[in-house]
């Protein structure tokens, strides 16, 4: 990235917003410049918004969440499902299910997914601690799995892992989404579609 005609500090600022996701450093640049010249509005708020977050924030202890509390909100609500669990891979796919409001059950977030090339072995994830859930009244588990080869991996090796449990397992189901055009899909897509059909 080359530098700015500004002192370190912007710099700085402009490098670290950079690394936040879809923000390439021509977006950075705007974004700073932006925080800058709205600086009592909105640099200095989100400032310590942001320091009021780092200091809050904890993992959820018993889902992996992301919270102020530990339990997190969502293990605390008494209105939700006890004996259903669903396994995620990552804080973001949580909340994406929660802001799509289809399921009232408990969740279970791995904290990634099994990767050989990044690394990434079953130790590294929150395998165990999903065992002793399961074990402990859970009715059914949904794998809720991001449709990536890292992603199957991972739900094969969580359902090896849970077939001695005798519990019910599924997964989401994979392929044309709402609204898609088949032109636009890729052949994975298609394919899990056509594996996935029913009748109607």
């Amino acid at each position: 990235m080359a530098s700015l005609p500004a002192g370190p500090e912007i710099e700085k600022l402009v490098q670290l917003l950079a690394k936040l996701p879809g923000l390439g450093p021509r977006s950075a640049r705007r974004a700073a410049l932006v925080l800058l010249k709205k600086r009592e509005a909105l640099l200095e708020p989100l400032g310590q918004a942001m320091r009021e977050a780092a200091a809050a924030i904890r993992v959820c202890a018993t889902c992996g969440n992301l919270d102020t509390t530990s339990p997190c909100v969502v293990c605390r609500d008494p209105r939700r499902d006890f004996h259903v669990l669903c396994v995620v891979e990552d804080v973001a796919d949580l909340w994406a299910l929660e802001r799509a409001n289809v399921f009232r059950g408990r969740y279970h977030v791995l904290g990634g997914a099994l990767s050989a090339l990044d690394g990434v072995t079953p130790e590294k994830l929150n395998f165990a601690p999903l065992a002793a859930r399961v074990a402990n009244g859970i009715e059914e588990v949904i794998l809720a799995m991001n449709a990536t080869v890292e992603g199957q991996t991972t739900a094969h090796y969580l359902m090896d892992i849970l077939a001695a449990s005798k519990v019910k397992v599924t997964r989401l189901a994979h392929g044309v989404p709402v609204g898609g055009e088949l032109d636009y899909l890729d052949e994975g897509t298609l394919s899990a579609a056509f594996r996935a059909r029913r009748e109607m």
